[in-house]
């Protein structure tokens, strides 16, 4: 039967309902004006009949995209920029040019490194699941170039003279994220409760891949939690900051009293996965245990860090170690 347009009581806005081609329909046409709101109604009806003519692909907008995309619980991470740009924009309309002109126009002023990851990469996320599900086809998009930059990981030397010039929860912080690979969103949302002494693990939330893992806590990390002044209570966080933000002017004060290099919290992640490859822990283990989905992510991000000529000592039983800058060096 046709769409039919109503109010819900008390309400100003018309909505619609009704059966096209034995499929349910119903929503809001986000107006008080009728005859807009018939026109709307009108223009839904005629796009289900050519849905069900044509196929999905014919009818499919990328808001029905996103629904669906979020409905089967995959990652949310930077989608609500790209669907308030995209609308109800038919998904068939939308190719690499578009999604290129869409990246400049959501961020004028960032980097590609930001373009792809806030714009092309949840955008074909949610095209490229719809694919999936044999609604339409792939969408393929090249990325923006990003000059590569070699990150400076942190190592343990630069880890224990950051944590003997740290307060007990901004040490322990620093040992935490170095020893398990925590990104420091995930590090700062660490409770209480994710916490096991006895077994010595963390349960770190992974919310950027939306998962989680169980991470092991070396003893010095584990003696730098129990040393945190607190009652524990399960729902309490373990390092009392309640964001990445809070903790960075105290991170660093930390480094300028401790006079080392100038190293950001993300490089105690960097040394983590630097570390255990320079000490032969093979890249498959150190992307499980870092929660890195991807061993070519890993790879591509981290190669430079055993590019120095030296590390083929090893050859011969020489052991590597790491100077002040993370630089492999013969032990």
């Amino acid at each position: 039967m046709p769409l039919k347009l109503y109010k819900r009581p008390g309400g100003e806005i018309w909505h619609y309902r009704g059966t096209i081609a034995g499929r349910r329909v119903r929503g809001s046409t986000e107006t008080s004006d009728k005859a807009r709101a018939q026109r709307i109604a009108s223009e839904r009806e005629q796009r289900e009949w050519t849905r069900h003519l044509d196929g999905p692909g014919a009818t499919l907008t990328f808001a029905d995209a996103a629904i669906a995309y979020r409905e089967a619980g995959k990652p949310t991470r930077f989608l609500e920029a790209v669907e308030d740009h995209w609308k109800d924009t038919l998904v068939r309309d939308i190719n690499q040019a578009a999604v290129h002109k869409a990246a400049r126009k959501l961020f004028p002023n960032a980097g590609p490194a930001t373009r792809n990851r806030q714009a092309i990469v949840p955008t074909q996320a949610v095209i490229n699941y719809c694919a999936e599900q044999e609604w339409c086809s792939r969408l393929r998009v090249r990325r923006f170039k990003v000059d590569a930059k070699i990150k400076q990981p942190a190592t343990e030397e630069w880890v224990k003279a950051f944590a003997a010039n740290a307060s007990p929860h901004l040490g322990a912080l620093c040992l935490f994220m170095f020893a398990t690979g925590a990104r420091i969103g995930e590090a700062v949302a660490l409770s209480w409760g994710d916490v096991d002494f006895a077994a010595r693990t963390a349960l770190i939330r992974q919310t950027k891949v939306n998962d989680e893992r169980l991470a092991h806590m070396p003893a010095p990390v584990v003696a730098a939690l129990a040393n945190i002044p607190s009652n524990r209570n399960p729902d309490d966080l373990v390092f009392k900051y309640v964001n990445r933000e809070s903790v960075r002017q105290v991170w660093d004060a930390a480094v300028k009293r401790a006079k080392i290099k100038s190293l950001s919290p993300h490089s105690c992640r960097h040394g983590f996965a630097t570390t255990l490859l320079h000490r032969g822990v093979d890249v498959k283990t150190v992307a499980k245990l870092g929660g890195w989905k991807d061993v070519a992510t890993l790879v591509k991000t981290y190669a430079h860090a055993m590019g120095d000529r030296t590390v083929t000592d090893v050859l011969f039983g020489t052991k590597l170690t790491q100077d002040e800058n993370g630089k492999a060096v013969s032990g």
